[in-house]
């Protein structure tokens, strides 16, 4: 069976709809589609009666309606967040209000590394920066219910804090926006470091899980092929990026534009910021070298 990566692009259930996708989980997409985002942000209710509920998304009051609605007449004990970006974590402050359950999951928002000029501005975009958790979890702490329990996995790589969540009983994962069916994960610096995140890839190649519930999209059914094939479409990217740079260009808007053909317009910026993750990276091997210390969108780089 070939490893190459299958993205699945079908329609989920709308936005705002219970779908019950398992004894234990429950599913509600957030109304906050777009380029990013695909059909909007899943948030999961994990158990039934004493339930927690994973990514609350983003600060949407008819969203928070909805998802308490799905969960009137049972106690919310835990609001768990994967990481904290804000299409996941800023409806947080509402629901904890609602229920009084407790926050748990990452810790606050911070950069994968020493920031370099102009990117606070660009971090703060995309972070909740408000986010503060009752308990920042750490690999392999665990929070249980009824039923259910729910063990933390650290996976930065998409964020530095990022954190998946498996399901024992019923060996499934929570991969937030580590990994999706849809689509890759975006790798941004500072806000991301893809060495973190290849390294998250290999550790989860080490666990076993059936089935991937992620941030956005539909599930991941084949998480192990899946792994593979996701290890294989970085390759292909880093090794693009370096026939580009044997071939005399320099600059990430260079780049961009051969090795993304065809790609839509609103996702250049995403995808300029993959090629600074993979570029770093390749700096921090020796493979390639950058004018400035902290490689950056506008760096000049060539081969070491």
């Amino acid at each position: 069976m070939s490893d190459e990566i299958e993205f699945d692009r079908s329609a989920t259930t709308e936005a705002g709809t219970v779908a019950v996708l398992s004894p234990l989980v429950r599913r509600i997409i957030a109304g906050n589609s777009g380029p990013m985002t695909f059909t909007g942000t899943c948030s999961y209710i994990v158990g039934r009666g004493t339930v927690a509920i994973i990514d609350p998304g983003p600060d949407d009051p008819a969203h928070v309606e909805r998802l308490l609605a799905a969960v009137r007449g049972e106690t919310v004990s835990h609001i768990v967040v994967t990481h904290t970006h804000r299409d996941h974590s800023p409806a947080v402050p509402a629901l904890k209000a609602a229920t009084g359950a407790t926050v748990v999951g990452c810790g606050p928002h911070r950069p994968s590394r020493q920031l370099g000029p102009g990117e606070g501005r660009v971090l703060d975009a995309a972070a909740d920066t408000d986010f503060a958790p009752d308990w920042a979890m750490r690999d392999g702490d665990a929070v249980s219910g009824s039923g259910w329990s729910l063990a933390a996995v650290e996976t930065p790589g998409h964020t530095a804090n990022h954190l998946a969540f498996t399901l024992a009983e019923e060996a499934t994962l929570f991969s937030g926006d580590h990994v999706m069916a849809w689509s890759t994960s975006v790798v941004a610096p500072p806000d991301g470091s893809m060495a973190a995140y290849m390294a998250s890839i290999e550790k989860l190649r080490g666990l076993e899980h059936a089935r991937y519930w992620p941030g956005h999209g539909g599930p991941v059914v084949e998480p192990q092929r899946f792994l593979r094939g996701l290890v294989q479409h970085r390759r292909l990217r880093e090794a693009a990026i370096l026939n580009r740079l044997g071939a005399g260009d320099e600059t990430i808007a260079a780049m961009v534009p051969v090795i993304y053909q065809g790609l839509a317009p609103a996702l250049h910026r995403a995808a300029a910021l993959s090629v600074l993750a993979q570029l770093e990276d390749l700096v921090l091997r020796g493979a390639v070298q950058s004018s400035d210390a902290i490689p950056a969108l506008a760096s000049r780089y060539r081969l070491a």
